[in-house]
């Protein structure tokens, strides 16, 4: 059977740095231009002639996973609970980009009101779906914000009293004047796969498999 080339999709940013040496545990080394800061390149030939690898934002590789556009991707399970998604088979939890998505308010909102009391809350965040999920399983309606960034912002700004985001040791919250009220989920990062490439592609795609579950 011809080979095709086999697409990995890898999120830019501080979960990148962790996965290129999972890559290197891996034998899958990108070209020279890949480390190259100036280089404005997104995709990249490896050391394995079928397999490229592409550098994309964090949502936009699952985007590329369930589309079929990449094979494989490198990715948080915040992503993938946020998309949740029938296409997306995810077998290997890599052990980096370890953190947590939490509630967070100031104390002086905190101090103002009880968790425990919400009915309706607006919240700053870019995980809708989860955030949604989250407060309707405790019986509150979430009015959620969509934003992409500087989310520390937003009730200190009037935008809203709450956000939902990531946080790794609580030290950005604490800059910006937040405390965390309660965690969502436990966040990873993840090994994950196209369902449908999977089968069409099984002997390619079960390889690379293999080369990670060895680390």
């Amino acid at each position: 059977m011809k080979q095709i080339d086999i697409i990995i999709a890898l999120p830019k940013g501080r979960i990148l740095e962790q996965a290129l040496p999972i890559l290197k545990k891996a034998n899958i080394f990108p070209e020279k231009s890949f480390f190259n800061k100036n280089d404005r390149k997104l995709k990249f030939d490896t050391n394995i002639p079928n397999i490229k690898i592409i550098i994309v934002r964090s949502f936009d590789v699952a985007t590329f996973l369930i589309y079929g556009a990449a094979h494989l991707a490198i990715i948080g399970s915040d992503v993938l609970e946020e998309f949740s998604h029938s296409e997306i088979y995810s077998p290997i939890d890599l052990k980096i980009g370890q953190c947590r998505l939490v509630v967070a308010t100031t104390e002086e909102i905190l101090c103002d009101e009880d968790p425990l009391t919400w009915s309706y809350v607006r919240v700053a965040t870019k995980y809708p779906n989860l955030t949604s999920d989250h407060f309707k399983k405790r019986g509150v309606h979430a009015d959620c914000i969509k934003l992409n960034g500087a989310m520390e912002l937003a009730p200190s700004m009037g935008l809203c009293r709450r956000i939902v985001d990531l946080s790794e040791s609580g030290k950005t919250l604490r800059a910006n004047g937040l405390i965390e009220i309660e965690e969502i989920m436990k966040v990873s990062t993840r090994l994950a796969v196209n369902r449908s490439s999977y089968k069409t592609n099984f002997e390619q795609i079960n390889n690379i498999l293999k080369r990670f579950e060895k680390i």
